[in-house]
């Protein structure tokens, strides 16, 4: 009796090439629009000038000639203008090819290099005088060494720390005080508030004829007795109109003298405001 071959599982089919796989583990080029790439685009364009890499960056003609002459060691006196003038034209040329109108400048420096070569070939005339001329090159030597000078300052100006790029301004949070501070009487406030006391103390006065010592002493303290266990006496209150005019100086030349003697604070919420008066602060 032979026994029955076992039964064999369905193999599963062989992925198709080019497929897309359902899920996408980290395995995709990059996605454009949130959807994966598996694979580098057959129409993707990339123009020519898209990239430029520039290996040397000038700042003008005047560098880039003084960089060919230290790059070559040259002699800055006598500087082989051929040379140069070959080198400085290929550069021309690139940037020519790329931007017109940067290479405006380098051209009139190019004109300048080729006018001094031709002058040089030529035979050097003698002055009135009988002496030799000045070489060509001279006024493009003095122009080169005052431009190296100003660069090498440059160049020095900076390495120096600067406020925002090397060093930060320190900041410090300081919580203000909540207790407001109310600002000083000046004299005019004084002088308004004393006339207006003075008007009102016109209206209830009496025509009692009377002879009366006044201490100035003890005026001073009566204020200081009224404003004891209070925190702020408005400065009317102080004085009596009642009592007539004699004794409403006596009592404000009393006040003057407390507060020269710093015994009591006169303050104001704010300009024109009423004035306050209360006891000084006298720490334990």
């Amino acid at each position: 009796m032979t026994r029955p071959a076992p039964a064999t599982l369905p193999e599963p089919p062989a992925p198709e090439l080019g497929a897309m796989p359902d899920v996408v583990d980290q395995v995709a080029l990059a996605r454009l629009y949130g959807e994966p790439l598996f694979a580098m685009p057959t129409d993707l364009y990339i123009p020519p000038d898209a990239l430029e890499v520039f290996l040397e960056a000038f700042e003008g003609p005047l560098d880039l000639l003084l960089y060919l002459i230290r790059k070559q060691n040259f002699n800055i006196l006598d500087i082989p203008m051929a040379g140069v003038t070959r080198q400085y034209l290929v550069y021309v040329e690139e940037i020519r090819s790329r931007n017109l109108e940067l290479a405006a400048e380098y051209l009139l420096m190019a004109a300048m290099l080729i006018e001094i070569k031709s002058r040089m070939l030529l035979p050097p005339k003698k002055s009135a005088e009988g002496q030799e001329a000045e070489d060509p090159r001279a006024e493009l030597v003095r122009r080169l060494l005052e431009y190296e000078q100003m660069k090498l300052a440059a160049a020095r100006l900076n390495e120096v720390p600067q406020l925002g790029r090397d060093v930060w301004r320190a900041e410090v949070y300081i919580e203000q005080s909540l207790q407001p501070r109310f600002p000083d009487v000046n004299v005019a406030d004084l002088q308004e508030a004393w006339r207006d006391i003075v008007r009102r103390a016109k209206l209830v006065q009496h025509h009692k004829i009377t002879r009366e010592e006044l201490s100035v002493r003890e005026h001073m303290s009566v204020v200081l007795k009224r404003l004891q266990g209070r925190k702020f006496v408005e400065f009317e209150q102080l004085f009596d109109a009642a009592r007539g005019v004699p004794v409403l100086i006596v009592t404000f030349i009393a006040v003057l003298e407390l507060a020269k003697e710093a015994l009591i604070d006169l303050t104001q919420a704010e300009a024109f405001a009423p004035i306050y008066v209360r006891l000084a602060y006298q720490p334990a």
